[in-house]
């Protein structure tokens, strides 16, 4: 299908709209866009990476023609009846897989590469979300390469036996599902397209460190320090913290990925995709392989994701036991997680409301319903410490979740978008298992982006919360003073209950000087 200018359009916008979903595409000359849907097609070429990706970022799909050039400096992977074409505005499944190839000099650095990172996301103009699920890479599955016999593996050994082609057939046989695209990222692309966006607010629930001091060379793994806290990360620190996998769990590391692809989604910009959307697009054909290359595809697609466009980002925990060597899942574990990636996920707890709309009084949950610890002598006298530090109101609970590790504080500075240094703190719990930890953070940058369009407001014995909901799930909830905000974190893999951070942001009150 070749684009080329016409000064007849072979359809009129709106009727493209109007059409629906379910319109399929005219095989007559295609036209570049229209400028009347300018904005809303680039702020859609950002949800399908974002919200498909561990990787890169693209503005293209404006310009059928541009994007289609990117994506030819690479050959298109030729999958043939391994993926499953879908008919036009029909819901597509875009396999996302990101190659783990070693730094040089690392341990492991001439290791074959595996997927370091495999994602799924679902693109349905009629669910009520578009939904991401990370399988793990350390899923215990059999592999069948071609001309060899089957073996037991993690999930993540089938690109390096048989490349893309062997990753699709086994993780569509795995979960019993179709895939209509697939993306094969390098990891260079995702640091360049976090750069080229502006980088990314994340809210780092710990300390993620590696330090090679005292190894050998070629003993060492990559050198990663990220600090705790909200902060601004860009291009290596992204990536490091993304794909950090040290002293955490495969399931943890998967959903870290998928938590930072939701906030920057949530943070990217039309104005600033306009911008910069020859540079992303020349980003995104470098860094990518995928069976997406001809006019007809990106225009499929783009067509799709504008029926979406208004859907929000939801993440599906993949349910597995973990295990000394693997993951394991059972077949009635994949059947639930796989439901609800293919319906959108669980449905948001209330519908989203402004953040000056009032509710009913609501009583906070008996203390005696929530099993909790008093803060240690230790971590009374780091807030207090620290509370000199900040100059702003510096909350501090009293009482953290029973089992809850010691507590540690950090007190830093943010810059927001236009440079301007802001007081925060952090307090990094651990909740006692492998790598999952939650937090309390405060700052004087009064209008933080994760704290933009809260699911809900409730007022609590005089206190003002902002509730923030991945689906069922309270993923943050915040309160405000004049001069301060403040949140509770719950953990990645989100198990916290409501009920359990409502109970700490109840034992949190001013530190005295």
């Amino acid at each position: 299908m070749v684009v080329r200018a016409t000064s007849s359009l072979a359809f009129k916008v709106k009727a493209f709209v109007r059409a629906g979903p379910r319109d399929e595409i005219s095989h007559e000359v295609v036209p570049p866009l229209a400028r009347q849907i300018r904005n809303r097609a680039l702020l859609a070429a950002a949800i399908i990476v974002f919200s498909a990706a561990a990787a890169t970022v693209s503005a293209g799909l404006l310009q059928l023609k541009q994007l289609t050039d990117a994506l030819g400096q690479h050959k298109p992977l030729k999958l043939g009846d391994i993926i499953t074409p879908a008919a036009s505005g029909a819901p597509q499944t875009i396999l996302v897989i990101g190659s783990d190839k070693r730094v040089r000099g690392a341990v492991d650095a001439k290791d074959p590469p595996h997927s370091d990172t495999i994602m799924l996301a679902r693109l349905d103009p009629h669910a009520g979300a578009t939904t991401l699920m990370s399988v793990p890479r350390d899923l215990k599955v059999t592999i069948d390469p071609p001309h060899r016999r089957p073996t037991v593996q993690k999930i993540n050994a089938a690109y390096t036996f048989g490349g893309v082609r062997l990753a699709v057939a086994t993780i569509k046989r795995v979960l019993g599902i179709n895939i209509n695209h697939v993306v094969d990222v390098h990891f260079q692309g995702f640091s360049e397209a976090v750069n080229a966006i502006g980088c990314v607010y994340a809210d780092v629930d710990r300390h993620y460190f590696n330090d090679n001091a005292g190894l050998a060379p070629g003993q060492g793994y990559a050198t990663i320090n990220v600090q705790p806290g909200y902060q601004r990360l860009c291009g290596g620190k992204a990536l490091d913290y993304v794909r950090f996998r040290h002293t955490d769990t495969d399931l943890v590391r998967a959903t870290r990925q998928q938590d930072f692809l939701r906030q920057a989604k949530a943070q990217v910009g039309v104005s600033g995709l306009i911008d910069k959307r020859a540079q992303l697009e020349r980003i995104f054909g470098r860094n990518t392989d995928t069976d997406v290359h001809s006019a007809a595809q990106v225009l499929r697609l783009l067509k799709l994701l504008l029926f979406s466009l208004g859907h929000p980002v939801r993440q599906v925990h993949f349910e597995a036991t973990l295990g000394p060597s693997y993951v394991t899942a059972s077949p009635g574990q994949i059947h639930r997680v796989v439901h609800q990636f293919l319906n959108g996920g669980s449905a948001p707890a209330e519908r989203p409301a402004h953040r000056h709309a009032r509710s009913r009084t609501h009583r906070p949950p008996p203390p005696s319903t929530v099993s909790m610890r008093a803060s240690t002598g230790a971590e009374s006298a780091s807030a207090r410490a620290a509370s000199r530090r900040v100059r702003f109101p510096f909350y501090f609970p009293n009482r953290l979740l029973q089992g809850s590790g010691p507590a540690q504080l950090r007190v830093y500075r943010i810059r927001d978008e236009q440079g301007k240094s802001h007081r925060a703190y952090r307090l990094v719990i651990p909740r006692g298992l492998i790598g999952q930890y939650y937090g309390v953070e405060g700052t004087n940058w009064l209008n933080p982006p994760i704290l933009t369009q809260p699911s809900k407001v409730r007022r609590i014995h005089g206190r003002e919360f902002e509730f923030f909901y991945d689906g069922p799930r309270l993923q943050v909830l915040a309160w405000r003073v004049p001069r301060a905000v403040y949140w509770i974190s719950n953990t990645l893999t989100e198990d916290l209950s409501e009920r359990q951070m409502l109970a700490i942001a109840a034992s949190a009150k001013v530190m005295r000087r």
